[in-house]
């Protein structure tokens, strides 16, 4: 039995006993929340594909770049679909497919460190070619990537799935710790020497996300006492992966707080840059009504620019907008942007640091000027190189950045390419859609899922897609289940392989 049958054994056993006492099957339990077809073959432990795939005779050589969950998805599916595959990988990282969602769980005291590793060499596809090097340019026109240790890896269709940088750097008290690549060991060494200390962490690496959980603990241990302490929870400006990670965490914290019975020795501020806590309006309604249950203030439009570690002050730019002078010639008035510094004093920070594109690939030929990967959002074929695509988080596609979008654009970028390949017009699209699986206490979880609006007429705002027959703005007990137990093992035992 592998690792990923044992994990999932493990946690359908968990499901089944947390069901037991309310009298559901786990067949029932899954069915009230849509699980079916591929994801409820995977949750059932079967091992057979969602879908019968009929082998391409297609040929090229494919060079995927960066093999986390989604690299290495694509792999697994084009291995599937292809009669004779030439893939290549390109990924330094020995555990470059670590659950990363599982960050959030760790940081909380609900996973412990380990939880979410795994040897890539383990999930390969047999006859990948594994390069273990860095990328460090992409020539589009000469179809070739070349390598830090001065390979140069010839392709004739390539798939771009290197997700981004945390950049602390970007924030000022931060620069020392600077580019962070989350499952880089040489980065985290280097940033745990600043942040997990002193109050500051950030759960966006493995690491940090243990230190967050010892300081939280500290956190909640200062209150218990009867010290008045002060929380900080800001989002950065930047888009970055999963947009409910910093709701996620107060909310955790809350819970911790409350379950030591100090949460009225607390207070727990959260800060935004943009005017809403949600890009979708029923989601947004839904987790202010949750905040404000909560006691958690709310702050809008405060950009997070700066840490005085030493004295603990976040420090913010309060960004407004005023009507300025009379213009004549447009004959309306002009719109003047305010700032206004605001310092915050705190005894836990949690940062979640600006996000962007690897230099490396954003100042290559298949980058842009903001370093993402441009793509048709729907196809994800490369705007200017039709033998490029790109998914996941370096991807220039809006509401893009989870591990559930990541589920729906692998299969989206394979069947394309395939697609390519054979000379045939490219009809797979992706939908915008994105799931965040947002934990509002140990125990409970609203699933907010979403998709573009109306991408016929361009419009990529939000709109509520849920796939349960079940109101997405509750919170719900079973939503814990899934998220808990069942999305590792089902994205391990069924992303990873290409199935699901």
């Amino acid at each position: 039995m592998t690792k990923a049958q044992q994990e999932l054994n493990q946690a359908l056993e968990v499901v089944d006993q947390a069901l037991k006492d309310t009298g559901i099957s786990r067949r029932d339990a899954l069915k009230m929340v849509g699980l079916s077809g591929a994801a409820l073959m995977v949750a059932q432990g079967e091992a057979q594909a969602a879908t019968e795939l009929k082998a391409s005779a297609a040929k090229g050589k494919i060079v995927i770049v960066g093999g986390g969950l989604a690299g290495v998805a694509c792999a697994s599916r084009l291995t599937n679909m292809l009669s004779s595959p030439d893939i290549t990988i390109i990924e330094p990282n020995e555990q470059s497919v670590s659950y990363q969602p599982g960050h959030t769980l760790i940081a909380s005291g609900v996973w412990t460190r380990d939880a979410i590793n795994y040897n890539t060499a383990d999930h390969l596809p047999s006859g990948v070619n594994w390069v273990k090097d860095f990328v460090v340019d992409i020539n589009g026109d000469t179809k070739e990537v070349k390598t830090a240790g001065n390979q140069t890896i010839k392709y004739d269709y390539l798939i771009v799935a290197a997700g981004c940088v945390l950049d602390f750097g970007a924030i000022k008290g931060l620069e020392e710790v600077g580019d962070v690549y989350s499952l880089n060991k040489a980065d985290a060494d280097k940033a745990k020497k600043i942040l997990g200390q002193n109050g500051v962490c950030s759960m966006y690496f493995a690491d940090g996300a243990a230190d967050t959980w010892t300081l939280m603990q500290k956190f909640v241990a200062d209150a218990k006492s009867g010290k008045k302490v002060k929380g900080i929870f800001p989002e950065p400006h930047t888009a970055f992966k999963c947009g409910g990670a910093q709701k996620k965490l107060v909310n955790l914290t809350n819970y911790r707080l409350n379950e030591a019975g100090a949460r009225a020795n607390a207070t727990l501020d959260f800060y935004t840059n943009g005017g809403k806590l949600f890009g979708v309006p029923e989601y947004h309604t839904a987790i202010e009504g949750q905040m404000k249950a909560r006691d958690i203030k709310t702050t809008f439009n405060h950009k997070f620019a700066e840490v005085n570690i030493a004295n603990k002050v976040a420090v913010f730019e309060k960004h407004w907008k005023e009507k300025g002078p009379w213009d004549p010639d447009l004959e309306e008035y002009t719109e003047v942007e305010k700032t206004e510094r605001v310092e915050a004093p705190f005894d836990f920070l949690h940062i979640i640091p600006p996000h962007k594109a690897p230099k490396e690939i954003g100042k290559s030929s298949v980058g842009s000027e903001k370093g993402w990967v441009p793509v048709d959002a729907q196809t994800l074929q490369h705007m200017k190189y039709p033998n490029v695509f790109a998914l996941g988080d370096i991807a220039a596609v809006p509401l893009g950045k989870t591990g559930g979008s990541a589920r729906k654009q692998y299969r989206v970028v394979c069947d394309n390419l395939v697609s390519l390949m054979e000379g045939k017009p490219l009809t797979a699209k992706y939908s915008g859609y994105t799931v965040c699986p947002l934990i509002t206490n140990v125990g409970t979880v609203m699933l907010a899922e979403f998709d573009w609006k109306d991408p016929a007429k361009k419009d990529m705002s939000g709109k509520m897609a849920p796939s349960f027959p079940l109101d997405p703005t509750q919170e719900r007990w079973i939503y814990w289940l899934l998220k808990v137990y069942l999305l590792k093992p089902m994205t391990i035992y069924g992303m990873l392989p290409g199935r699901a």
